[in-house]
């Protein structure tokens, strides 16, 4: 059986880039809270942008979804799921939505997490939410000639449950000792988690969603604002290849967390530095065209005019739009494709200067 005892995170000598992440994310995390504690209207509006990114971003990973249109009926409850991958969508946004309403109230306990992962699957026809895994797992890899192999043996059926127990109760001890940075400890335990591989099914979606409340529960709040789940996606190779190589030795105790823990805490920072640009643009005092220009000109390769809402919540749709339709006409803007395939690159204006 895999022991596990956080407390020896204390005695391991950490990299200079870990510690980095650490010491970074700190700091922006002092700089912003005294504007977030503020709570303008423009950060409701990035709240939600960020819960409807991170139900869209943490299905899609696991090949769960369905149209835009039908996303966003379904995200606001204006219909009802018509295929299994719309059920177990709604299950992933109630539990989102609860950890953000109450993650002070949810303590990491083995049958919470069954409880987290029953509501995952409220509305799905599988029998299987909030329970174990019944039979071994497999976390496989497939080749470019369409061949598969196992990638990891996760613990077996029969070891789960004790090693769930264990694991969370270590985690709990550590982090109440203070012995390690909780933004060391968490990704160690999500790490664990994933190793662990307890349920047949969820398991990638339940970790992601055990990210944000572990983190929300040592007030490292961005992922209110920034949606981590879309930053994981957009660089998912990098996630897998640094958890598989986490996960070397995993069985026998002689695995080396860092390269998992560093790539978490850099998607970490990475939202940070996202949440302290937009507040910066939310605090100017510019005209709506000045900042959708500064947002625009700042943004290298292709974008949407969505790429700039998010960018910019406290201004209008309409004024977007005006704001793109100006830089066009004065060529700092390119315009490619039609209706909802339009993307903007920099215009001849802007790459000649």
């Amino acid at each position: 059986m895999r022991l596990f005892d956080y407390s020896l995170l204390a005695k391991r000598p950490w990299s200079s880039e870990t510690l980095g992440y650490v010491a970074q994310i700190r700091e922006h995390r002092g700089k912003q809270e005294a504007y977030l504690a503020q709570k303008p209207a423009a950060l409701d509006r990035l709240v939600d942008l960020a819960k409807i990114q991170s139900t869209e971003s943490s299905n899609r990973i696991e090949g769960i979804i369905t149209t835009d249109s039908r996303f966003k009926q379904l995200y606001q409850g204006k219909t009802t799921p018509r295929s299994r991958d719309e059920k177990e969508i709604m299950g992933y946004r109630d539990v989102l939505n609860l950890i953000h309403e109450q993650y002070a109230n949810i303590p990491l306990q083995s049958g919470v997490i069954r409880q987290l992962h029953r509501d995952l699957y409220r509305y799905s026809e599988k029998a299987m939410g909030g329970q174990y895994k019944q039979a071994q797992n497999y976390i496989m890899e497939t080749h470019q000639d369409g061949t598969q192999a196992i990638r990891f043996l996760p613990l077996a059926p029969y070891e789960t449950p004790e090693a769930m127990d264990k694991a969370c109760a270590s985690f709990s001890l550590t982090l109440s000792q203070q012995l390690i940075d909780p933004l060391v400890l968490i990704p160690a335990f999500i790490h664990d988690f994933l190793c662990i591989h307890p349920f047949s099914d969820g398991n990638g979606r339940m970790s992601r969603l055990l990210t944000t409340l572990l983190l929300y529960q040592s007030d490292f709040l961005v992922g209110r604002y920034i949606s981590l789940e879309n930053k994981i996606e957009r660089t998912k190779e990098h996630y897998y290849d640094a958890l598989a190589i986490s996960g070397i030795g995993w069985q026998e105790g002689q695995n080396d967390p860092s390269p998992f823990i560093n790539y978490l805490l850099g998607t970490i920072l990475a939202a940070y530095r996202d949440l302290e640009e937009r507040i910066a643009l939310l605090h100017t005092k510019q005209p709506a065209y000045d900042m959708v220009k500064e947002a625009a000109l700042s943004t290298l390769g292709s974008f949407t005019k969505s790429d700039l809402l998010e960018k910019i919540p406290g201004i209008s749709k309409a004024s977007v739009e005006n704001a793109l339709s100006r830089l066009v006409r004065e060529g700092l803007l390119t315009r490619h494709g039609k209706g909802p395939a339009t993307h903007y690159t920099w215009g001849s204006e802007m790459i000649n200067n």
